[in-house]
């Protein structure tokens, strides 16, 4: 799990001064975000696999 310090970019994006939220839920968010992009670059490499396997004849 990646630290604070390191989601500070995608903490800044998505902080807001007028939020109620706190800075717990904000790293939350961050963790959240930082996760699904993780998940949405393995599909997209599962994805090219598969592509090139079936371009290839291969079942």
């Amino acid at each position: 799990m990646k630290s604070k310090d390191e989601l500070q970019p995608i903490i800044k994006e998505i902080t807001a001064v007028e939020s109620p939220v706190g800075i717990d839920a904000v790293y939350v968010h961050a963790l959240i975000l930082d996760k699904l992009s993780s998940i949405e670059q393995r599909i997209d490499r599962l994805e090219s696999i598969v592509a090139e396997k079936l371009a290839g004849g291969n079942p």
